[in-house]
């Protein structure tokens, strides 16, 4: 009795996602984040020239040297902080768009590889509509255990840091802090655990280090990569609900359209 294939992954499309991937990666570090690699020496021109700016309002008679040095340096600071941030919210800007891209070819790939065994809108509609979680769940039941798998801690974080960066505080602010803390920057860290707590930290802590992002790169290369070549039927345990009655609900409409 033959064994029907529900899920293929074929060779050449593995490795386009793959090269697409890095490509993104690649290019983002070289037309985004490489922006900001000397942000110290970009504040230091600023200082100078505010003090350029602010030479003409000199008078040696009424003015102390001083005070103009001061509030140079003071503008040299306040160009970093903003410089500063504008780094972590690109580096988290980019951080969505890798994981939104990689969510969106999850599901086309679901959705594509359903349709050679089963038609219907629902189905569809279903793998596009559902979270992360009845996705990962899906494959689960499906035979391929992701949750199982050493990368996909850093996909659930992933999915987290890029739900605090788009929604701030809520519920994926609150899982984030239970499950993945070392993504809330702790600014008074050194000055005692009752000030340093991490109730004390919402979405404006959310901070993803180069090395944090690598890592999230590298986990969506391991998933691409441990992919399954073929999962069989043999191998489903189960079929989640919200999946079962979207496929009861497309028999019923083509058994409607078939009797017209």
């Amino acid at each position: 009795m033959s064994d029907h294939v529900l899920l293929q992954m074929w060779g050449p499309f593995r490795e386009s996602l793959i090269k697409g991937h890095l490509f993104y990666i690649e290019q983002a570090q070289k037309r985004l984040l490489s922006q900001f690699d000397d942000i110290e020496a970009e504040a230091d021109r600023a200082a100078e020239e505010w003090l350029e700016k602010s030479g003409p309002r000199f008078d040696p008679d009424r003015h102390d040297p001083g005070d103009f040095y001061e509030a140079a340096n003071d503008a040299g600071i306040e160009f970093y902080g903003l410089l500063s941030e504008m780094r972590e919210q690109t580096r988290l800007s980019v951080v969505a768009g890798m994981f939104h891209e990689w969510d969106k070819q999850l599901r086309n790939w679901l959705v594509r590889e359903i349709q050679h065994w089963h038609r219907g809108e629902n189905v569809s509609l279903q793998v596009w509509s559902v979270n992360f979680g009845q996705i990962t769940d899906l494959l689960g039941n499906l035979g391929w255990d992701v949750r199982s798998e050493e990368y996909f801690r850093a996909l659930d974080a992933c999915r987290l840091v890029v739900n605090v960066h788009k929604h701030g505080d809520g519920k994926s602010l609150d899982d984030l802090k239970n499950s993945y803390p070392e993504y809330l920057d702790d600014p008074l860290a050194g000055f005692g655990e009752g000030l340093s707590d991490l109730k004390y930290r919402d979405h404006t802590h959310l901070k993803v280090s180069d090395e944090q992002f690598q890592v999230f790169s590298n986990a969506i290369l391991s998933f691409w990569r441990d992919v399954p070549e073929n999962v069989f039927e043999s191998q489903v345990t189960d079929i989640p609900q919200w999946f079962d009655n979207a496929m009861k609900k497309d028999r019923a409409n083509s058994q409607q359209t078939n009797k017209k």
